[in-house]
């Protein structure tokens, strides 16, 4: 399956792995990579010299491309770019803020620079920026969220941009795969179905949530404070939200909900950690290697493009 991201990023398949703080190490984007999509190392909250020992491990693993995720509020952020420009990663995504400041750095490195974004004004803030694609990222996703859906935003941005889009939120098979390229998206971004690959290094607890997970087993928490986050619902959740109903100021909410994620991921705490997933949980039933899901979005993805169009054709 070609696309103008499988060129763009010399990949073999339309699939980005999601860069998920905690989850996102070397194995897992290693994987992803010789599988054929494009496997991403989370930066998360992490220091430079981590980023960089991640980078290094990920080449003893992989030949093939494979990319930073960089969340720029990460006080480090400055220093991990700056190891990504010299340490040969071949593709950045970003999130939270822009990375105007550092896109000549990465372009002078042969770094392709993607966006994660969530509206259709930030999406042409990031072209004018230098950006090589988007991630338009619906609010269905795991972790930080928009407040628009997939279905909704990604055509938005696709007529709003001239570069590549590639679509997340809401994609956990080949149907997903299908619905976005028919939405004018040329990739897809996929993190919750990799929560459960084999080469995924987190807690077996949190891959159990994530595999009973029901279609309604989602919440949202930090509305009130603008910085709104899908996780599975449990007894943090409960709490959080109730705080939120008493009018709890942003910084006890926050007192809340620091090292959570790691609690969840690392300890294994799914009650009271926060189990970061997106809507589309309830439909992944299974613990699979990374090559077999990337197999799988794919196949399906041509099996329903094929299917449909010969419906509709006769």
């Amino acid at each position: 399956m070609k696309t103008e991201i499988t060129e763009l990023l010399q990949i073999q398949y339309p699939v980005i792995q999601g860069g998920m703080a905690w989850v996102a190490d070397y194995h897992l984007a290693a994987a992803v990579s010789n599988a054929g999509g494009l496997g991403l190392i989370g930066a998360g909250a992490a220091p430079a010299s981590f980023v960089k020992e991640q980078i290094e491990k990920c080449k003893a693993l992989t030949d093939k491309p494979f990319g930073v995720n960089l969340m720029l509020m990460n006080p480090e952020a400055d220093a991990i770019a700056e190891v990504i420009a010299q340490s040969g990663v071949k593709v950045v995504t970003t999130g939270a803020g822009s990375p105007q400041k550092y896109v000549a750095m990465w372009k002078e490195a042969g770094v392709k620079v993607i966006p994660v974004v969530a509206s259709v004004a930030l999406a042409k803030i990031m072209e004018r920026c230098g950006a090589d694609a988007v991630v338009a990222e619906g609010c269905e996703s795991g972790g930080h969220i928009g407040e628009t859906t997939t279905m909704a935003l990604v055509p938005q941005v696709v007529d709003a941009v001239s570069i590549p889009v590639i679509a997340a939120g809401g994609i956990g098979d080949g149907r997903g795969v299908a619905a976005a390229l028919m939405l004018g998206a040329k990739g897809v971004q996929v993190g919750t179905r990799f929560l459960v690959a084999e080469e995924t290094n987190i807690h077996p607890a949190y891959k159990e949530r994530v595999l009973k997970a029901k279609d309604i087993d989602t919440q949202v928490t930090g509305r009130s404070g603008g910085h709104p986050i899908r996780s599975l619902r449990n007894q943090m959740t409960k709490h959080y939200l109730e705080m939120e109903a008493s009018g709890a100021t942003f910084e006890e909410l926050e007192s809340l909900t620091v090292g959570s994620l790691r609690k969840a991921v690392v300890d294994g705490d799914v009650k009271n950690g926060t189990v970061m997933a997106g809507q589309i949980a309830g439909l992944v039933s299974k613990p699979q290697t990374c090559e077999e899901i990337v197999k799988d979005l794919i196949d399906g993805a041509e099996a329903v493009l094929k299917d449909r169009f010969s419906e509709f054709a006769n």
